[in-house]
């Protein structure tokens, strides 16, 4: 009998040429065409490439981008109004296009014997590929290129979120350096080529190469402003908020201001301006933290930087439970907005408990900013009553005020009312207004 742990994965030697390409996972495929042939791609998506394959050549293979990538690619037709043939020196604006992002050296290849040019852009410092994606769209059209397949594509791609369970796979690239595929000199004609060289000059642009984050951040941003229609009154809500943020302390007493503003900014517009889907929960939480610590004057002034994390805790749930939502979200779950009753009765009963709820939170802003709201329950539900709000509502809504819910010593200010465009915007059945 042979011993089970005999086999095992055998590993290849160390490739620094294919170690540039570390995602593997479904990958395309292809035989070699006949001349003048379309190439016939297929992807392989039951075992991840190995080196032991790409080395045997049988086949031409390309790879996709994982969450994360220290490159991108730029992809040049030949038949492209951008190739250097037509224009020559759209190439020369492409990357002064992108060097805000830290983009100045790149290697340039043909991708076939088709003449097309593949420009790569490595750097050291791993980037979220959805990001990167966005911010090379972004800044390629702010400076007049339209990146389309045929003419000018950017890999990773962006790509469309995924409502179903499957994510959907980031666009693949074909590998340089295999049949048809030669290195290009600044005249873009071809040169001496193999794989150590092309190693060579990956690590020359790498080093040039300083990704800046904040300009990928502003690149982002502008994006989703004009993705999501972001205008008028709600521009200008963000803007307030942006400028209260961005001052950062000045002076003592203003950490349950500053931490009131991100938690609304983040909870509202997060997703529209820096996160991959809406904050909630320790998202939220950890994005408040992050946010306030990298504001000025946070280390001169902020005398809670001990308890930071539980007080924008204390702020992420009571924006949570508020009446704001995600900009372009309903507050109601899509399922909830499906099988409500439309009936005038239960219409009725639901702007009741909307209009205790946002009187209760008055009274609580109320309470705070004279420094009176009680400690123990009783005390803080007979306060309240002061306000006119009946102990059934109280009740029924009693994690806005009850010490389980919110500590006494959470010492907030009233946070700044939305505009109406996001407070009584309609909602179809989707849930996205």
């Amino acid at each position: 009998m042979i011993a089970a742990n005999l086999f095992h994965y055998v590993s290849e030697q160390e490739d620094n040429f294919l170690a540039l390409f570390p995602h593997r996972y479904d990958y395309i495929w292809a035989e070699y065409p006949d001349v003048q042939e379309a190439i016939d791609w297929k992807t392989e998506s039951r075992h991840p490439l190995t080196d032991r394959l790409i080395h045997q050549g049988q086949y031409v293979y390309g790879v996709r981008f994982a969450a994360e990538t220290q490159y991108s690619v730029i992809d040049i037709d030949t038949t492209s109004r951008y190739h250097p043939k037509h224009d020559p020196f759209a190439i020369s604006r492409i990357v002064a296009a992108l060097e805000p992002l830290g983009f100045v050296a790149y290697v340039a290849c043909t991708s076939s014997d088709s003449g097309g040019i593949h420009l790569y852009v490595p750097f050291q410092q791993k980037q979220k590929s959805w990001k990167l994606a966005i911010a090379l769209q972004t800044l390629l059209e702010n400076a007049g290129f339209k990146p389309a397949a045929g003419q000018l594509e950017i890999f990773p791609n962006p790509k469309r979120y995924a409502t179903e369970r499957t994510p959907s796979l980031y666009a693949a690239h074909r590998l340089p350096m295999q049949i048809g595929s030669y290195l290009l000199n600044e005249d873009w004609q071809l040169t001496y080529s193999n794989q150590a060289i092309f190693v060579e000059r990956w690590q020359f642009a790498q080093a040039k190469n300083d990704v800046c984050s904040e300009a990928i951040d502003q690149a982002l941003s502008t994006f989703r402003r004009k993705q999501y229609g972001i205008s008028g009154r709600v521009d200008k809500f963000l803007n307030d908020l942006n400028a209260d943020i961005e001052a950062g302390w000045t002076g003592q007493g203003q950490t349950n201001f500053i931490l009131g503003r991100i938690a609304m900014r983040s909870y509202i517009f997060g997703h529209l301006l820096y996160a991959d889907c809406p904050l909630e929960g320790k998202p939220l939480v950890d994005d408040i933290v992050k946010t306030a610590r990298s504001l000025p004057g946070y280390q001169e002034w902020c005398r809670h930087q001990h308890e930071i994390e539980k007080r924008a805790e204390e702020w992420a749930r009571c924006i949570e439970n508020s009446r704001y939502f995600h900009f372009g979200r309903s507050k109601l779950a899509p399922a909830v907005l499906e099988t409500a009753d439309s009936s005038p009765q239960s219409s009725w009963n639901q702007k009741q408990s909307e209009s205790a709820r946002e009187r209760i939170c008055k009274a609580i802003a109320d309470l705070l900013n004279q420094n009176a709201l009680p400690f123990g329950a009783t005390a803080r539900f007979h306060a309240l009553t002061q306000y006119g709000i009946g102990g059934g509502s109280l009740y029924r809504h009693r994690d806005l005020w009850h010490p389980n819910f919110l500590k006494a010593d959470f010492v907030c200010g009233k946070p700044p009312r939305p505009p109406n465009a996001l407070t009584n915007v309609s909602v179809d059945a989707s849930g996205v207004a």
